[in-house]
């Protein structure tokens, strides 16, 4: 099995030399990065298997380094975050990261790994799936499973679905009408992972949305099922 590879972008050297050495422990190769400018040019040349990225940092924060990320890869993403009322988990998804873990407050290099691991493992499961050589179409929806792509009414998305989003917008549309619970997305989306409340998908489908309206104003093929959960619109 080829050993994977974690970016840790902090301008905190401690922090950057702790993570480092608990995680090559576990077997991970380690990329490390402390600003945003150097991670860009870094990650874009050798991309990781995932990046854990602090959220404030110089030259670039982890906010900018995302943005700019995520028009070009759905690499997962975990921001750090040092102080508890400087993002949430609202906030953290919308920006586009897979997961946030906050350093305050007695900080788990422990927990970071195994909400790694999580990451890992979903993006395996979703790589390895019977039907990642089957394009799913659905009127104008388009996804390729196999390069986690997505098109609607023939045009790519500026912003990549990340493969949270990915998962969530698949496991709608393959069944159209069928109302998905929201902890059956939670399920497809986070598997074993089971320290995820419901907002959480609420983030993640609110984010979806915002980034098909950027090809299509008029979007509304993800409805909201209040006190059930969401579904893909059939008409």
């Amino acid at each position: 099995m080829q050993t994977q590879t974690i970016a840790l972008i902090d301008d905190d050297r401690n922090i950057l030399t702790s993570i480092s050495i608990a995680l090559e422990k576990e077997g991970f190769k380690v990329q490390t990065y402390i600003d945003g400018e150097s991670a860009l040019i870094g990650l874009t040349r050798n991309p990781p298997d995932l990046a854990v990225i602090d959220i404030k940092m110089p030259k670039m924060d982890g906010e900018e380094l995302l943005k700019k990320l995520r028009k070009k890869t759905s690499l997962p993403v975990i921001f750090l975050t040092s102080k508890d009322d400087e993002i949430d988990e609202l906030l953290g998804l919308k920006l586009g990261a897979d997961d946030f873990i906050k350093k305050s407050g007695g900080f788990s290099i422990k927990v970071l790994i195994e909400r790694i691991r999580v990451q890992l493992r979903k993006k395996d499961i979703n790589n390895n799936l019977e039907d990642t050589k089957n394009i799913i179409s659905h009127g104008k929806l388009k996804l390729d499973p196999s390069q986690l792509e997505c098109e609607w009414d023939n045009k790519q998305l500026p912003d990549k679905l990340t493969t949270t989003e990915f998962l969530i917008v698949k496991e709608l549309a393959k069944r159209p009408g069928i109302i998905k619970e929201r902890a059956q997305l939670m399920d497809i989306a986070y598997r074993e992972d089971t320290d995820i409340e419901d907002r959480t998908i609420d983030s993640h489908v609110k984010r979806i949305r915002k980034k098909f309206k950027k090809v299509d104003p008029d979007f509304t093929a993800i409805e909201t099922r209040y006190g059930s959960g969401y579904r893909w619109n059939v008409s």
